[in-house]
């Protein structure tokens, strides 16, 4: 019957029965006293699955469920009733970073009115969402009864919902989380963080060379591989942070309450690590490598566009500093942004103004000491700043053609000095695995030999495992031309970062170098090192190659990597890098042999240094000249007769204080040992795990800020002057050579 029908009849004449027309005669209304036939139409709309109804009594226990709901649930009709309704449904939030609904026994308790509120239905073995709806029932006397009320599935709408949710907020790619994402909750981090004076960690990672693998193997394989990279992060950081993709081949991490930058440095090096092993992506073989710059809120930033733009500075640097490198973020860095751009238009000239020199450092047989080879070493001298490290300026000449021009001169130099030597002593020469792959290396040779006249088996091509990024197959057409030229292939720093044994059994390599790395500190007890170089000579032995430990200083390493097998050695427990003027007058003198001259056991790396740092004894503050630095200790030089034992706290600058005792002292010089050792900074340096908070600063009325550059007072309350007493030293004024009371 059509729905007017049952309000207008033709004349407008209310259709009341009265007078009524032969089709409606009758007709039988549903009204409230036909209990029977409403029963029947509320069980077809059961039945139907449309929806169905629930109640409990006043006692929130379910006494009514429809047959049809109960029967989704999978339960017997039994076990259900007298549940408590709060028990079987939950209020998960779709977005636990939006939704703010209160808990299902929260209104049930304080007895409001539900409309359509979504809740999870407690199935173990599948997900099931029903909207519900209902409301709380009193009697005459104002006695709760219970609540009446009516639900339906609405699953497939919340994974609609939840599909949509994803799309918005995690990269399709990878399923990490985009950039809208990790923004909004670094910023709910950092905001909740403030409150709770808690850290928090940004680590920023770029893969390097990946625009390689898109560019020879296609963007699906570029796709591939990005998803492998990202199960990888996934494994070393695990539930400890949030990982994100950014865009491109832009990873980020979010580390909460992580601040210690020995931790921090280590799970960057592992990421790094594994990052840069090999990948099988659509049956190639694929290798990349990672930078990874480093931040810590509240000490680098407050904020989000601060702490990220801190990362971002660090992330820059490590990639400045050479690649497959981690940086922390330090004040010194925007400095170093402005000193890095300033390297890079003076080397530009550096060739033409003569600043460019070689250095030798001698490859020794290690059963005699005869000298064999000599590795020539790229150094340069700037006119206004002095000399400036390779591991400075060669990452900057890497990432413009200047490694090209470089690498040529240096080639063509290094064959002209060797044609000066006598017999059939070596010489080895670097090429930048950038320069092998984007410049013509054979020809290059040729050439170089051609205008020195340098015997061709007298020339070593020194290159690095990552050259081994690019086309396997030019790599291999590379290697077999230089061979035929007659020069020998060494494989320079082995075991860093793209170690493969597949490799080995293809590039005709005529040496291995073991890498510094595993020889320092290899004599210690514990240590793991041995063992791995022990590896490195067997492999070496079983293909015919032979073996260079490098790095060597003590006398404790040089017996242990002879003892292994090692059948070269080279470093400073032989010689340093010298000008070639030197090397002509030792064999002019026919000394072909090198003793070893070094300390006995290996000790931490001192660096040598000149820092003006701030040293703390009790509660008076003296300036003073750190000399050198390890990781275990410092010389420092400014204090007067400071006696043996004498503890005292070495304040670096930016917040980091090292608590150390003087172990030696002598006049205004003193050797300091550290409590707690100092851990790297990524590039060639050391900081302290932790350093001053922002929070204790502003505790002790500094305002609430990053850490600014520059020295910080022990955090103590300034204003507790009955707490003062007499300087215990006096301080040398080293800039007048005098002294002076402090």
């Amino acid at each position: 019957m059509a729905i007017k029908g049952l309000f207008s009849r033709k004349g407008g004449q209310p259709a009341d029965g009265f007078g009524a027309s032969d089709e409606q005669k009758g007709l039988r209304p549903i009204d409230k006293r036909d209990a029977e036939r409403r029963l029947a139409l509320l069980d077809s709309f059961e039945e139907s699955g449309i929806g169905w109804f629930w109640a409990t009594d006043g006692l929130g226990r379910l006494i009514y469920l429809s047959e049809h709901a109960i029967h989704q649930i999978g339960v017997e009709h039994g076990t259900l009733m007298g549940k408590g309704v709060a028990t079987l449904f939950s209020t998960d939030p779709l977005d636990e970073a939006e939704d703010k609904r209160r808990p299902l026994g929260f209104l049930l308790s304080a007895r409001n009115t539900i409309a359509d509120l979504p809740v999870r239905v407690a199935i173990d073995d599948r997900e099931v969402w029903w909207s519900i709806t209902g409301k709380p029932q009193f009697d005459a006397q104002g006695e709760f009864l219970g609540y009446r009320g009516s639900a339906k599935d609405i699953s497939a709408e919340i994974v609609r919902q939840r599909d949509a949710a994803r799309l918005a907020q995690y990269d399709s790619l990878t399923g990490l989380s985009n950039r809208h994402r990790m923004t909004s909750r670094l910023t709910a981090t950092l905001t909740a963080y403030r409150s709770a004076k808690r850290s928090c960690a940004l680590l920023m990672m770029d893969l390097d060379r990946f625009k390689h693998v898109n560019d020879t193997l296609g963007h699906p394989a570029g796709d591939e591989l990005l998803r492998q990279v990202a199960q990888r992060l996934q494994t070393i950081v695990g539930k400890r942070g949030e990982i994100g993709r950014l865009g491109g081949d832009e990873f980020q991490v979010i580390l909460p309450d992580m601040d210690d930058r020995g931790q921090l440095g280590e799970l960057a090096g592992r990421l790094i690590q594994m990052v840069s092993q090999p990948y099988s992506v659509e049956g190639s073989r694929a290798i990349i490598g990672a930078s990874v710059g480093i931040a810590i809120a509240p000490y680098d930033g407050l904020e989000t566009d601060d702490l990220v733009s801190s990362a971002d500075l660090a992330l820059y640097a490590a990639k400045g500093g050479g690649r497959g490198q981690f940086r922390f973020y330090s004040a010194e860095l925007k400095d170093g942004a402005r000193l890095r751009k300033q390297i890079e238009e003076d080397l530009r000239d550096a060739l033409h103004r003569d600043e460019m020199s070689l250095r030798f450092q001698p490859i020794v047989r290690a059963s005699d000491g005869l000298v064999t080879c000599f590795e020539a070493l790229l150094d340069w001298h700037h006119p206004d700043r002095g000399r400036i490290r390779p591991d400075l300026f060669i990452p900057i000449a890497e990432e413009t053609s200047i490694i090209n021009d470089l690498g040529e001169w240096a080639m063509r130099k290094a064959c002209s000095c060797a044609s000066e030597w006598p017999g059939d002593l070596r010489v080895a020469v670097n090429v930048s695995a950038i320069q092998f792959t984007t410049s013509d290396v054979p020809a290059m040779v040729q050439r170089a030999l051609a205008a020195t006249g340098l015997d061709p088996a007298r020339l070593e091509i020194e290159l690095t495992e990552s050259v081994f990024m690019g086309d396997q197959q030019s790599v291999q057409d590379t290697f077999l031309r230089l061979k035929k030229i007659g020069v020998r292939l060494a494989l320079d720093d082995f075991g860093t970062g793209y170690s493969s044994l597949s490799y080995l059994r293809h590039a005709p390599f005529d040496k291995i170098k073991i890498d510094r790395s595993f020889v320092r500190g290899a004599a210690e007890k514990g240590n793991n090192n041995p063992a791995i170089i022990k590896a490195i000579v067997s492999l070496a032995e079983a293909l015919n190659m032979e073996t260079v430990s490098e790095g060597v200083e003590a006398m404790d390493e040089l017996e242990l990597v002879t003892g292994l097998g090692t059948s070269h050695v080279q470093g400073y427990i032989y010689s340093q890098p010298t000008a070639h003027e030197n090397v002509l007058e030792r064999l002019a003198r026919g000394e072909m042999l090198y003793d070893a001259v070094g300390p006995a056991y290996h000790r931490a790396d001192r660096r040598s240094t000149y820092r003006k740092v701030g040293v703390i004894h009790e509660d008076h503050r003296y300036d003073a000249v750190m000399r050198n630095l390890s990781r275990t200790g410092a010389r420092i030089e400014g204090l007067l007769n400071v006696p043996l034992g004498t503890p005292l706290v070495v304040d670096f600058g930016e917040g980091q204080l090292a608590v150390a005792t003087v172990r030696r002292s002598e006049g205004h010089v003193q050797g300091l040992e550290f409590e707690t050792p100092l851990v790297s900074d990524g590039a060639d340096g050391l900081c302290t795990r932790h350093r001053v908070s922002p929070y204790s600063l502003a505790a002790a009325g500094m305002p609430l800020a990053a850490l600014p550059p520059g020295y910080y007072p022990l955090v103590q309350s300034a204003s507790d002057s009955s707490a003062s007493s007499r300087p215990a030293f006096m301080q040398v004024d080293l800039s007048h050579h005098g002294s002076r009371s402090a």
